[in-house]
């Protein structure tokens, strides 16, 4: 065959319709699994799926807020992006939250939307809404295809944004004639880059070696670590423990670090913040060399932003400038990815620096550890929700687990007590605080690992709000176990209101709870329901055997508060512990305080 011949036999191959180029650039990027709900807009999509099914699974979600999470799920427990199709109008617009979850939070999203024909387009046609501009503040950024010569361009510059640089979720939005209109495809090139977006990746050397010698001479250090940690990668938190073990420095974490450390290290002092342990906010408080490695000083870490960490010199590793002295101001900022600053460093750090002597600094934090802030009143006769989780704990521990949760109460107890000593096992809504994360999330993680046990921790309240995703997770053979801490209130609403509103409990009961056990056979699953403590083990252990989706309803004290807690508007050093909690004390702490909530 001659050279001509062969370029228009491969030029034939590459035309096609709208509709199977975005097809063919998720096969070309990867992707294996999608998340969806059709709709007019996107049929002539789901046509190409269909005579693609053996390259690319769809999942059928009930809800399109089902499938974000669902991606969001898929993406922070692999590292890979997360892709959602959903149709025009509504599809897109229930796409709001989990797209402004995965902004907030970090995690790559692709998320397709159908939209009414070019010709249509401001017309207020049927299904029609402005997706563009709808999504623009809840993403890193989005397009509006109207010409089928944009279109495979746009599909790679909408993968490369979403994973490069900091994470983050992305909208292509493609009017139903591109999709039916033919044109050339041409596979995924470095050209197809977004021009105005060349995220640094490299370190400042002489900002490192500011920090490394800040570092040097420390005599109450502590490292700060967030989700950034996780999101550079599994090198990262290789790189991060190392740092530890070098520099000997106590390390912290946020809610969405919580694994890049392991929980059981010597170093750890448990998670930071609002929720976060005693030693942990002390000595945030207290210490002089601060190191923040991929987080970003949100207000449930930083409290009072006046009296945070008053005295210390302040570090900051972020790969988005926007980061960078927009809360908290820092004395030696460092723009790149976290896996290279932190080669860099460590590699900075042993030719130029050794351990400092930090043993008067580790008394001081033993101190604050006796404190036993997590301490709880066992109780034999009702079902605890800390005791809940560590049982959890004790029966997964060294199993292949993944844990998400919903919001609220139950999120913080699960994050104080149950130890994650790897990254990517821990699938929470931290930035936006999401009700009805968890069951959705639960179904990503379980799709991209299915022979593993996946765990939702979930709140009675918050789990319904996603609750038809149960069956998705039926008709996929999805074997996910809701663990619903089921307290029959809105818990951290209520927290707020006794401590807050004069125990004015104004809407945060839930009185007509639904019977979980029936619900869960209603949808072709599994139901537990637990009430006494001395059953909880056995209990557990049964609903992990079960092959199939699992409502669990463990039903915990009604009125438990979730503590240690910072009262609002109040520093580190102004924790209320659980010794001091459930009295007029703690009352009249949050007394004319303002709720971050």
């Amino acid at each position: 065959m001659t050279t001509a011949a062969s370029d228009s036999k491969s030029h034939d191959a590459n035309q096609m319709t709208g509709a199977a180029m975005i097809v063919r650039a998720m096969i070309d990027h990867g992707v294996e699994h999608i998340f969806g709900y059709p709709g007019g807009s996107v049929l002539p999509i789901y046509d190409e799926l269909f005579q693609n099914s053996e390259k690319l699974q769809h999942i059928l979600v009930r809800h399109e807020q089902g499938a974000g999470h669902a991606a969001e799920g898929y993406a922070r427990s692999t590292g890979k992006p997360g892709v959602v199709l959903v149709t025009s109008g509504p599809g897109a617009t229930n796409m709001v939250t989990p797209l402004a979850d995965a902004l907030m939070d970090s995690i790559p999203i692709v998320c397709i939307t159908g939209q009414v024909p070019t010709h249509l387009i401001g017309n207020d046609a049927f299904q029609e809404c402005d997706t563009v501009g709808i999504t623009r503040p809840c993403t890193k950024h989005n397009w509006l295809v109207r010409d089928i010569k944009d279109l495979a361009r746009v599909l790679h510059e909408a993968f490369y944004v979403a994973t490069s640089g900091r994470p983050g979720p992305v909208v292509v939005d493609v009017p139903k004639d591109v999709q039916f209109a033919t044109g050339t495809y041409h596979p995924p090139r470095k050209s197809d880059v977004h021009v105005s977006y060349t995220p640094r990746l490299k370190g400042d050397a002489g900002q490192i070696r500011k920090a490394v010698a800040l570092m040097a001479n420390a005599k109450k250090p502590v490292i700060y670590s967030g989700g950034g940690v996780v999101n550079s990668g599994p090198e990262a938190c290789k790189l991060l423990r190392e740092l530890v073990e070098v520099t000997g420095f106590p390390i912290t974490s946020t809610l969405m670090g919580l694994g890049a450390y392991p929980a059981s290290g010597t170093n750890w002092l448990g998670m930071l913040g609002m929720h976060g342990t005693y030693e942990a906010n002390m000595t945030m408080h207290d210490c002089d060399v601060m190191l923040c490695i991929g987080a970003r000083f949100d207000d449930r870490i930083t409290g009072r932003t006046d009296a945070f960490s008053p005295n210390s010199k302040k570090i900051h590793i972020d790969i988005d400038p926007s980061s960078i002295n927009k809360n908290i101001r820092v004395d030696v900022p460092i723009i790149g990815d976290v896996g290279n600053v932190l080669g860099d460093m460590l590699a900075a750090f042993k030719a130029e620096a050794k351990k400092p002597d930090i043993k008067a600094w580790w008394q001081q934090v033993a101190t604050w550890r006796g404190r036993n802030s997590l301490a709880y009143k066992k109780n034999n006769d009702v079902i605890l929700p800390q005791y809940a989780i560590e049982r959890l704990y004790a029966a997964t521990r060294g199993r292949d687990t993944y844990i998400t949760t919903e919001v609220g109460q139950h999120q913080m107890w699960a994050a104080q007590f149950y130890g994650f000593e790897e990254p990517n096992r821990w699938m929470t809504s931290g930035g936006l605080g999401t009700m009805g994360y968890g069951l959705p999330a639960a179904l990503g993680v379980q799709v991209a690992h299915p022979d593993s046990l996946v765990v939702d921790i979930a709140g009675d309240a918050s789990v319904q709000m996603t609750m038809q995703e149960m069956a998705t997770a039926v008709q996929y053979e999805l074997p996910i176990k809701i663990f619903i801490l089921n307290n029959q209130y809105m818990g951290m609403v209520r927290q707020w209101q006794q401590l807050l509103h004069g125990n004015r409990l104004s809407h945060s009961y839930t009185e007509a709870m639904p019977d979980f056990v029936k619900l869960a056979e209603a949808y072709g699953g599994a139901g537990f329901r637990v009430t006494k403590p001395s059953d909880l083990d056995g209990a557990i252990q049964d609903m992990i055997k079960v092959k199939k989706p699992v409502l669990f309803d463990c039903r915990v004290a009604s009125m438990e508060n979730c503590f240690p807690m910072i009262p609002s508007g109040k520093a580190h050093n102004e924790m209320l512990l659980p010794s001091e909690a459930n009295d007029e004390a703690t009352a009249a702490a949050f007394a004319g305080g303002k709720a971050l909530v």
